[in-house]
């Protein structure tokens, strides 16, 4: 049975094949070829991917990055397509679901946010409750660094705390809208934000939001 993770995947293999190795992304700096090199060093360079997380890693990650995004376009693509490697524990569908299912569907929304014709993808309700499912776990780690209070709200009333604190910001928005907010895509989002003026516009341009 196919898994979102799976889907968002190939989804994102296309889009990255349609739009061509040197398209916009939302993540600053990088274009469809930079994109598609630290989708495959993550998965495939468990070595370097460290750099993702950890501040002392980043030179080893970015000489990696700059390696493979060197490699045919194509051949990246056929990399994130066709999966990680056997040996990898990305290969185990629990952790494949766990780890990717999120990843795949925000770089897939980072480059087509990124294109001037862009138009909101239909989200079933499955997905959306399995990307809040995720958000939920999440939200205090992505929101750690927020510069006001943050609740992240669901239309039907559901919320997860991001960041205590005063003064308070309400996000309400479609679990997936949320999730690109709280990952630092907030000029992309569909979502409403209450609160404060000023607290609001602090949140809108916080650099460091998300992971």
């Amino acid at each position: 049975m196919s898994t979102f993770a799976k889907r968002e995947r190939l989804l994102l293999a296309d889009l990255l094949e349609t739009t061509g190795p040197e398209a916009p992304t939302l993540c600053e700096g990088w274009t469809t070829r930079d994109l598609a090199a630290h989708v495959v060093v993550r998965e495939r360079r468990p070595d370097a991917a460290g750099g993702i997380l950890i501040k002392q890693l980043a030179s080893r990650l970015d000489k990696v990055m700059e390696e493979f995004a060197a490699k045919p376009y194509e051949e990246l693509i056929q990399l994130i397509r066709t999966g990680p490697p056997r040996f990898s524990p990305f290969n185990l569908k629990q952790i494949d679901e766990a780890s990717n299912t999120v990843e795949f569907y925000v770089h897939t929304e980072d480059v087509r946010r990124a294109q001037p014709d862009w138009t909101t993808r239909e989200l079933d309700s499955v997905f959306q409750d399995a990307l809040w499912s995720r958000l939920e776990r999440m939200a205090r780690l992505m929101g750690r660094t927020a510069p006001t209070g943050l609740v992240l709200r669901r239309p039907d009333g559901q919320t997860a705390i991001a960041h205590r604190g005063a003064p308070v910001v309400t996000v309400t928005g479609d679990p997936s809208e949320l999730l690109l907010f709280a990952y630092g895509r907030q000029s992309a989002a569909k979502v409403a934000l209450e609160g404060d003026e000023n607290a609001i516009a602090k949140l809108r341009e916080a650099k460091q939001l998300g992971i």
